[in-house]
């Protein structure tokens, strides 16, 4: 029996059709190293989604992996209940001197939907103890994606995820999202005056009085397809919130740690939230970790003699775990060091300048969107009505299958193919990704 053979056997693989791997088989990676992902063949592969958008240094870093090894001799694991060490200390040290203004308590757990989870309770609980019973609602962007357990599915808006679920799926509110591609009101979004945020000044009006807090993905929703949408809407959500005695959730998850070119997505409003959720990029995909951070305020409001019934009784196992300390304080030290932030800017800019050259005029490709490194293709039918292909063709499956025979990782969302590298790729590498993909959707759409 093959390997490939015995995947199939005992392993469900997350977020896919499995009948799928019938004509596309699981791919046995060996290694990694740098952008560069090694099969058990030896065929290799640029992994320009840094595996679901984690990997930030690149695979096989050696300062994180150095920092992983010296620190499994020394503490593997603790209860992280009336305990600590000395990595968790250090870290939050570290992340608060980056962190945006007013953030300064570290709630520790092991994803992304953790995270989010423990943002929504960590409301709910606040507006309770506060006096605001009233306040059990939550508001979410339309299109938003927060992670898949029931309380991040009832905060997204995306069926693919949620739709089969929607009978145990709290009832939350959804502001419509910004969409700058097929902006309703004819703005672009590098000039715009976020037109589109009366649809939240809308909902707030309406629902306000009984919402506990407001999450969204600042700057960039990623799974409904890397909308991009500018930081003034930020500022104006900001306000209102004020306005209305609503938290303000960042889910930085996806847009922390440098993707969209400055340290938080949140760095390019100049604002902060009430709370903010961060994971993926914050060990450089070494280990599962996620921090929810939130305000003196907030945790005055659990304060209290244990007799009062205030604490957040909200824990993970894995909370603090020593070895994703010791990564994330590589990755910091990394950060801090080695001008990486800045590298970057220079490589996003690149990088967009080459997909803009290769691909914009393409028949098929209506917009090319970027932020940070990211960039985001979406295909169309016809560029002037923006009609986005059939989802029974699978065009992005499609050239993601064209691209990995030709070593590309191009994992699409729908219709739109995206590049969201580690942050150290180089322009060789950039120019390597650019041509294998303009090749693969050249090969399926002409």
């Amino acid at each position: 029996m093959t390997l490939e053979e015995k995947d199939l056997k005992y392993i469900w693989h997350p977020c896919s059709q499995m009948k799928d791997y019938e004509e596309l088989p699981p791919i046995i990676i060996d290694h990694g190293k740098g952008v560069y992902l090694y099969d058990k063949d030896g065929n290799e592969y640029i992994d320009i989604v840094s595996s679901w958008w984690c990997n930030l240094l690149g695979h096989c870093n050696p300062k994180i992996n150095q920092a992983v090894k010296e620190q499994l001799d020394t503490l593997e694991h603790v209860i992280f209940a009336n305990f600590s060490h000395y990595g968790a200390i250090e870290l939050c040290e570290r992340l608060y001197e980056i962190i945006l203004s007013g953030l300064t308590k570290f709630n520790f757990s092991d994803n992304g939907s953790a995270a989010v989870e423990c943002s929504l309770k960590m409301a709910f609980q606040y507006q309770y103890q506060t006096g605001h019973c009233e306040k059990t609602k939550f508001m979410c962007l339309t299109d938003g994606y927060h992670g898949e357990t029931i309380g991040a599915l009832s905060v997204g808006s995306l069926d693919l995820y949620a739709k089969i679920y929607k009978p145990m799926l709290m009832d939350t509110i959804h502001i419509e999202a910004p969409d700058c591609y097929r902006c309703p009101f004819g703005k672009c979004r590098d000039s715009c005056n976020a037109e589109c945020f009366r649809f939240a000044e809308k909902e707030f009006a309406e629902h306000g009085n009984e919402t506990a807090a407001v999450i969204i993905e600042p700057l960039l929703q990623g799974s409904a397809g890397m909308r991009i949408y500018p930081p003034i809407y930020l500022t104006k959500l900001r306000k209102l919130c004020d306005e209305y005695n609503v938290l303000l959730i960042a889910d930085e998850i996806a847009t922390g740690f440098g993707r969209t070119g400055k340290m938080f997505a949140f760095d390019h409003a100049g604002v902060s939230p009430d709370i903010m959720c961060i994971s993926k990029g914050l060990t450089g995909g070494y280990m599962p970790m996620a921090i929810t951070i939130t305000t003196d305020e907030i945790y005055n409001a659990f304060y209290d003699d244990y007799k009062n019934g205030k604490a957040f009784m909200h824990s993970h196992t894995y909370s603090g775990n020593p070895l994703g300390c010791s990564a994330a304080l590589a990755v910091q030290k990394i950060l801090r060091e080695d001008n990486i932030l800045e590298n970057a800017q220079k490589r996003a800019v690149y990088l967009h300048s080459k997909l803009n050259s290769a691909l914009l005029d393409h028949k098929n490709v209506g917009e090319i969107r970027s932020i940070g490194l990211i960039n985001a293709i979406e295909l169309v039918t016809d560029k002037d009505s923006k009609t986005g292909f059939d989802s029974d063709l699978r065009i992005g499956y499609q050239i993601y299958k064209r691209a990995l025979k030709k070593g590309l990782i191009l994992r699409p969302l729908g219709n739109v193919l995206y590049f969201n590298p580690p942050l150290i790729i180089n322009e060789a590498e950039i120019d390597k990704s650019v041509a294998i993909c303009r090749d693969a959707i050249a090969e399926i759409l002409g």
